[in-house]
């Protein structure tokens, strides 16, 4: 996905339900928790989630959420969460969140490695958690990850999630090598992906010229 695709993807998602019937202040701000996979060759796809940061950092406003969390291989704990701000209504302290904000996220770059699994529904529940704790009234969780979720054989994760009133974006969805080999391995776990998303009550979001949840949910 392009650059300028993904800022007017993102434009829209964030803004695109922002009208408001609530007179609570909460509801007129926005809140965005972003999951980025860290896991095998995934790991080296971590520079283009950065620049996607980047926009959000100078997107979001005062009142506004933001955070930042791996997808590795046990992802439902608060130790994954990178960064996570509010931004102050201030602008200078606003700025300087930012500014701390982005240094976090550069630091981490640097230093990732990749994991042995992919706990994506663990980082879905934390990132619903963090979202709904914010009061914010437009709640959207971005998905950087290939959709391929692998588990080790202690971790349970086959049961209903609750993602009510969430938007959830995947973005970067790239094909494996399998998938190469049969396209329906690809347009199977997405199809998967969406229908596990639509259960969890979460809301969907249209991109280019098809209405879908994840990547197809969200790519184009």
């Amino acid at each position: 996905m392009g650059a300028i695709m993904v800022k007017r993807l993102l434009l829209a998602s964030l803004l695109g339900l922002s009208v408001s019937t609530c007179t609570d202040q909460r509801s007129h701000t926005q809140a965005v928790y972003m999951l980025i996979d860290t896991s095998g060759t995934y790991a080296m796809e971590v520079g283009k989630a950065q620049r996607i940061i980047n926009y959000l950092l100078g997107t979001l406003q005062s009142g506004d959420s933001l955070a930042v969390a791996r997808v590795k291989t046990r992802s439902f704990s608060e130790k994954d969460i990178i960064a996570k701000i509010t931004f102050d209504s201030r602008p200078s302290q606003a700025n300087a969140q930012k500014r701390a904000f982005r240094d976090k996220i550069d630091a981490f770059v640097k230093s990732v490695g990749g994991s042995a699994y992919t706990d994506i529904t663990g980082g879905l529940i934390q990132g619903g958690m963090f979202l709904n704790e914010t009061g914010a009234g437009r709640k959207t969780i971005l998905i950087f990850s290939d959709m391929q979720e692998e588990l080790d054989k202690v971790t349970i994760r086959d049961f209903p999630i609750n993602l009510k009133d969430i938007r959830v974006v995947a973005l970067n969805v790239v094909k494996l090598k399998t998938d190469n080999i049969d396209p329906r391995r690809y347009m199977g776990r997405l199809e998967a992906w969406q229908k596990r998303i639509e259960k969890a009550g979460a809301q969907g979001v249209r991109e280019g010229e098809r209405a879908v949840h994840t990547d197809r949910m969200l790519q184009s």
